[in-house]
C-alpha cells in the first residue's frame, strides 16, 4: 500500500476534472483551484481566490453554518442573514403562542428594537481550513492497532485544535477525517452567539404545500426566514446584550435581479451534512431494503398519531409543528431514496464494480478487502437493525427522555401534549416488542408486560405517575439494554468496517486513477456547481425548471391547511400589484431547480450565479433524486431553490418591510 504522503498527493491529483458525472461533487473550497477551469468553462466569471481566500475577503465570508444543521448567507453590511423558513422554524415556534402565532401569521420586525433574541443559538463563520494530515498522523507506525491509531489521532488533533483556537476571540475548531481517514483537515470557525429573528413569512407561504409538496417538483414554497447577527462594539462574538450592535461582515452577497433561465450556471456554497458515495453494495442494500422501509413504516405510525391531534386543536398544532415537520422530512426523503436506488439498480452496479475491483486487486495489497467488508456488513446487519428500531420506537417517547435527562420543565411542557405521547408510547413500545428478536428482548420489557398484562395497561401507570419515576426508569432500562446488548458489538464491527473502508477508499483511488474523487459530506463547507435544468421523471412527463405565483394560485384552497394562502396574497394577485419583482413574462417567479449536488445541511445555502451574486436560496431536492447521498444521477438529481425575487416580493408587497430592502445591494 502507498504511504500517507502518497495518499495526500493522490487525493489532490484526483480532484482533476476527469471521469466525473455531470455536475456531481461537493468540493473543498480551499482546493477549488483544482476545479476552477471546469467552472469557468461552464460560465463562472470569478476566480478561485474570489471563492475562498485567507488573505482577503471572499465569498466564504458571507456564508455561515446556521445552528448545527443548516446554512445561511449574509445579504447586507449590517449582519442581515437569510436562511430557510424550515431552518428557523423551531426558533419561530418558540416565540409563538396562541396570542402571537408567528407560525400562522408571520413575523416582521419593523425596527431593530423589535428583533427577537434567541438565547443559545449560534452561527459560525469558517475562518480557515487546512490540510493537517501529517500533523494528525505524526508518530503513527504501521504496526499500530486501530485503537492505538485512534488514540494517536485524537491526541494530535486536540493539540492542533488547542493551538488554533488560542489565536482569536470566539474561535472553535475541529479536525475532520476525509476519505475515511486517508486525509485530515482542520476547520477553524468564529462563532457568534447573539442571533435575532428579523422576519418570517406566515407558514402558509414559508411552508406552503406542507408535507404533501415536500421533496416534490413543481414547488411553490416561500421557504425563507431572516435573522440578524449582533456583535460587541469591536465586532466580536458576545452573548446577547442590548448594547450589542449589528455585525459588520467581511463580505456580503449582492442580490441579482437578472433572473433565472434554463442553462444558467449555478453554484452552491454550504454545509452538506452526510453522504456515503463510496460505500460498498451491502451497505447500500441494507439502506434500500431494510433501513428505509422499516423506518418509513414506524414514522408513518407516529405521523398519523400527531396529525390526528394537530388537526383537531390549533394550540396542539403550534406545539407540534416543528416536531411533526422533523419526523415527516426524513420519512418522505427515505421513500424517494429507496425508490431511486432500486430504479438505478445501484446495488447491482456496485456489485459489478466490486467484481472488477476484486479482479484488479488479486495478488496485491487490496486483495480480500471487498470480501472482508461484505462479511462484516452481514455481521453488522442484525445489530444495526436493532439500533434503528430502538431509535425509532421507545426512544421517541418524549416524557421518558425528559424525565431521565431532567430537562427544563418550562420549555418541555410548553410544547408537550400528553395524549400524543401516550398514544405513541403504546404504538412504539408494541412495535419494539414485535420487531426485536425474542432472544434480544430486554428482560425489563418482558417483566413489565407480565406485570401489567398489556402495553396499554403499562401506559396507564406510566402516565399516571406524577413523580416521573416510571418514565425515567423506562428510559434508563432500555438505554442500558442498548448499551450492553447492542452497541458494543455494533461498534466493534463498525470499527473494523471503518478500518477496511480506509483501505478500500485508497484502493479505489489507485484502481481508477483518472476518476475525480471528492470527499463525502460531513457538515463542512463545500462548493457544488451545476446549471439550471428541468428534468423528465417518467415517460411523457417533462418538468420545466421554474415555477411562478400562478402555480400558487392554482393550488390555493382555503379548505386545506397547507394550501390556504393569506388573503393579502390573493388580493395582490388579483390586482397584479407585483412591483419590480417579475420575470420577462411579467409573472412573479417562485422556485427553480438545478443540477447542483446537495444534501441535508445545504438547506439555506446561497445559490450563486456566474457573477458571484445571489440568485436564490437552496431548500430541498426533488423526490426522484434523494438517493444522491449514495449515488448521483444527473438525469434525476435536482436541487430546489427559492428564487430571490420571490423573497423580495414577499418582503415588499406582503410584509411592507422596506427597511430591509434598503439594506441590500442589488445587481
Amino acid at each position: 500500500m502507498k504511504g500517507i504522503h502518497e495518499i495526500i498527493v493522490a487525493a489532490a491529483v484526483l480532484l482533476l476534472p476527469w471521469g466525473l458525472r455531470a455536475d456531481e461533487g461537493m468540493w473543498l473550497p480551499s482546493l477549488i483551484g483544482q476545479r476552477i477551469e471546469d467552472m469557468q468553462a461552464k460560465g463562472f466569471k470569478l476566480s478561485a481566490e474570489d471563492i475562498y481566500s485567507v488573505n482577503q475577503a471572499s465569498l466564504k465570508d458571507a456564508v455561515v453554518l446556521f445552528g448545527r444543521g443548516c446554512t445561511g448567507e449574509l445579504i447586507s453590511s449590517e449582519g442581515l442573514l437569510l436562511t430557510n423558513h424550515h431552518c428557523g422554524y423551531s426558533l419561530i415556534q418558540k416565540h409563538s403562542s396562541v396570542e402571537h402565532d408567528y407560525l400562522k401569521d408571520g413575523f416582521w420586525a419593523m425596527s431593530r428594537e423589535e428583533e427577537l433574541p434567541n438565547p443559545g443559538f449560534t452561527v459560525s463563520f469558517l475562518d480557515r481550513m487546512e490540510d493537517v494530515t501529517s500533523q494528525v498522523l505524526k508518530g503513527y507506525k504501521p504496526s499500530m492497532s486501530e485503537a492505538q491509531r485512534e488514540k494517536l489521532v485524537k491526541k494530535n488533533s486536540e493539540k492542533i485544535i488547542k493551538k488554533a483556537v488560542s489565536k482569536g476571540k470566539g474561535l472553535q475548531a475541529s479536525v475532520e477525517a476525509l476519505y475515511y481517514g486517508n486525509q485530515y483537515f482542520l476547520f477553524v470557525y468564529k462563532v457568534y452567539r447573539d442571533i435575532r429573528l428579523v422576519g418570517a413569512p406566515p407558514s402558509s407561504i414559508g411552508k406552503f404545500g406542507g408535507d404533501t409538496d415536500n421533496w416534490m417538483w413543481p414547488r411553490h414554497t416561500g421557504d425563507f426566514s431572516i435573522f440578524r447577527i449582533y456583535a460587541d462594539a469591536n465586532n466580536e462574538p458576545a452573548d446577547y446584550s442590548e448594547s450589542n450592535v449589528p455585525y459588520r461582515p467581511k463580505k456580503h452577497f449582492k442580490i441579482s435581479l437578472k433572473g433565472v433561465k434554463e442553462g444558467n450556471f449555478t453554484f452552491i456554497y454550504g454545509y452538506p451534512g452526510r453522504t456515503q458515495e463510496y460505500i460498498m453494495s451491502e451497505g447500500v442494500r441494507y439502506i434500500a431494503e431494510v433501513f428505509d422501509p422499516q423506518k418509513i413504516a414506524l414514522r408513518t405510525e407516529r405521523l398519523n398519531i400527531q396529525n390526528k391531534y394537530m388537526s383537531a386543536d390549533h394550540a396542539v398544532r403550534i406545539q407540534y409543528s416543528s416536531k411533526n415537520a422533523g419526523v415527516a422530512n426524513s420519512w418522505k426523503k427515505w421513500q424517494g431514496e429507496s425508490k431511486g436506488i432500486k430504479r438505478l439498480c445501484t446495488v447491482a452496479e456496485k456489485q459489478a464494480y466490486e467484481a472488477r475491483f476484486k479482479e484488479w486487486a488479486k495478488g496485491g495489497p487490496y486483495e480480500g478487502v471487498v470480501e472482508r467488508l461484505d462479511s462484516l456488513y452481514k455481521l453488522l446487519e442484525p445489530y444495526a437493525f436493532m439500533r434503528d428500531i430502538y431509535s425509532e420506537t421507545v426512544r421517541t417517547v418524549e416524557l421518558a427522555s425528559f424525565a431521565y435527562n431532567k430537562g427544563d420543565s418550562t420549555a418541555f411542557y410548553k410544547d408537550y401534549y400528553m395524549p400524543i405521547d401516550r398514544e405513541i408510547f403504546v404504538s412504539m413500545t408494541e412495535s419494539f416488542g414485535r420487531l426485536i428478536p425474542e432472544a434480544y428482548l430486554p428482560e425489563y420489557y418482558k417483566v413489565q408486560l407480565e406485570k401489567y398484562g398489556s402495553v396499554e395497561a403499562w401506559s396507564e401507570a406510566f402516565f399516571a405517575d406524577e413523580s416521573l419515576g416510571l418514565a425515567a426508569e423506562y428510559y434508563r432500562q432500555f438505554e442500558n439494554w442498548y448499551k450492553t446488548s447492542v452497541a458494543p458489538e455494533a461498534q466493534r464491527i463498525e470499527c473494523e468496517i471503518t478500518l477496511l473502508n480506509r483501505d478500500y477508499m485508497q484502493g479505489q483511488m489507485e484502481f481508477e486513477p483518472s476518476r475525480a474523487f471528492y470527499p463525502d459530506a460531513n457538515l463542512t463547507l463545500r462548493v457544488a456547481y451545476g446549471h439550471v435544468s428541468g428534468y423528465q421523471p417518467a415517460d411523457a412527463i417533462h418538468y420545466a425548471a421554474a415555477s411562478t405565483l400562478d402555480g400558487i394560485m392554482e393550488k390555493d384552497n382555503p379548505e386545506i391547511f397547507d394550501y390556504n394562502i393569506p388573503q393579502r396574497l390573493r388580493d395582490i394577485y388579483a390586482a397584479k400589484d407585483y412591483g419590480p419583482w417579475v420575470n420577462e413574462e411579467g409573472k412573479v417567479p417562485v422556485c427553480f431547480i438545478a443540477t447542483n449536488h446537495t444534501s441535508g445541511g445545504n438547506s439555506g445555502s446561497p445559490v450563486i450565479n456566474a457573477d458571484g451574486n445571489l440568485m436564490g436560496i437552496n431548500f430541498d431536492r426533488v423526490w426522484e433524486g434523494t438517493m444522491s447521498d449514495l449515488v448521483f444521477d444527473p438525469d434525476y438529481c435536482r436541487n430546489i431553490s427559492l428564487d430571490i425575487r420571490y423573497v423580495l416580493f414577499i418582503i415588499d408587497k406582503l410584509a411592507g418591510a422596506q427597511r430591509l430592502l434598503d439594506e441590500m445591494d442589488f445587481e
